[in-house]
């Protein structure tokens, strides 16, 4: 075979629902010597990574390290740990990600109650307890943000329901890590997942999870062994602890880019994060309904790294979002499930939440739907941004 040519990429500007824009610091430090998973500089470092995502997950949990995989196998991490055959584990579904969560859950021996929820609105934790019929769980599990909706859950009614339940709380915090609080320990979170590449912008390929005492408990207690070798937490922690057992060959240039991404996260400030975060999805929303365009999710159920947008009647979405990509080398996600084809993800995650990137999304999206006929003022959804 012919040999290729050395490859190369644009340069996107990233608004989907992730990865995000990655810092040049990040991928400078990506770029730094390799050196082996077990010297002691890379020991060193591993230790200040759990301890930065002690801080970010807002936990003192001292069962919190990154799992080498997305933010799927962060989900299988802590059910394939939690669960044993034959636990009943109920998950609230209200989207993609939850439904994703209920699959994994009988794959791994549960017997599992869905209870469905609208997509584009909050679970009603008066439902979920319906569900339950009156028996107790072992696990309940819910989407804080979902990717797919852009629906933020509050979670303190469903940590009360899962106590009357006698169960252990589950969080999928994939899209809501870093962006706006998490706060595993006030709101009493037993086990939680996530991934790098959107609101901590770094490259995906680490899922960072975090047990709470309770949950490693259930852990330690368990009659059979974890459904996954490579995902047994048991093991996992011999080698991130100070055993330093080896378990896998750790993606080590990866962790030196996530190293600095949870440091800059850090240095910025949780709460000043979150507030830009809030702002600039305010500001966004303001201009997008200045388009004329509709928001799906009521505004107190909304996420503010991720919006979801209605697509107007005759506008070909895919067109648009192609539309974008050409002429503004600017990604937006379409929708997925039952929104796809009828809906637009639009993400302000991590490094990508800014103002520029709030004033060309309004820009870009303005002149493609009126290449398609659709007439908004891209000056009046610019002045709604601003004065936001």
């Amino acid at each position: 075979m012919s040999v290729p040519a050395s490859f190369s990429v644009p340069e996107r500007i990233l608004m989907g629902p992730g990865p995000s824009h990655v810092p040049a610091t990040v991928l400078g430090a990506l770029a730094r010597p390799t050196i082996g998973h077990l010297d002691p500089e890379f020991l060193a470092l591993m230790d200040q990574v759990r301890d930065m995502l002690r801080g970010v997950f807002q936990t003192q949990n001292q069962c919190t390290l990154p799992m080498s995989g997305t933010g799927s196998a962060g989900m299988e991490t802590c059910l394939v740990n939690l669960v044993e055959p034959g636990d009943r584990v109920l998950v609230g579904v209200n989207g993609v990600f939850g439904t994703r969560l209920a699959e994994v859950a009988r794959r791994a021996g549960a017997e599992v109650t869905v209870a469905e929820g609208e997509w584009g609105r909050a679970l009603d934790p008066a439902a979920l307890e319906k569900a339950a019929a009156g028996r107790k769980y072992q696990l309940v599990c819910v989407v804080h943000a979902e990717t797919s909706t852009g629906v933020l859950q509050p979670i303190e009614p469903i940590r009360q329901l899962a106590d009357r339940l006698g169960a252990l709380l589950v969080a999928d915090t994939v899209t809501s890590l870093g962006g706006v609080p998490v706060q595993l320990d006030a709101r009493g979170i037993d086990a939680s997942y996530s991934g790098t590449q959107k609101c901590l912008s770094s490259p995906p390929g680490f899922s960072p999870v975090s047990f709470s005492p309770r949950a490693v408990a259930k852990l330690e207690a368990r009659k059979t062994p974890v459904q996954s070798w490579y995902l047994d937490l048991s093991l996992l922690l011999k080698y991130w602890g100070q055993e330093r057992v080896y378990h896998h060959t750790a993606p080590i240039n990866s962790l030196y880019g996530l190293h600095e991404s949870l440091r800059l996260a850090l240095a910025e400030g949780l709460e000043a994060r979150f507030e830009r975060h809030r702002k600039h999805a305010a500001a966004l929303a303001a201009g997008l309904s200045a388009l004329g365009l509709e928001l799906l999710v009521p505004a107190a159920e909304r996420l503010p790294p991720l919006t979801l947008v209605s697509v107007p009647r005759g506008i070909d979405e895919a067109k648009v979002r192609k539309y974008l990509l050409e002429e503004f080398s600017l990604e937006i996600g379409g929708g997925l499930g039952k929104f796809k084809g009828n809906a637009w993800r639009i993400g302000l995650m991590g490094a990508s939440s800014t103002r520029r990137n709030v004033s060309l999304c309004l820009t870009a999206l303005g002149q493609a739907l009126a290449a398609q006929g659709h007439q908004a003022s891209v000056s009046e959804a610019l002045a709604a941004a601003a004065a936001v």
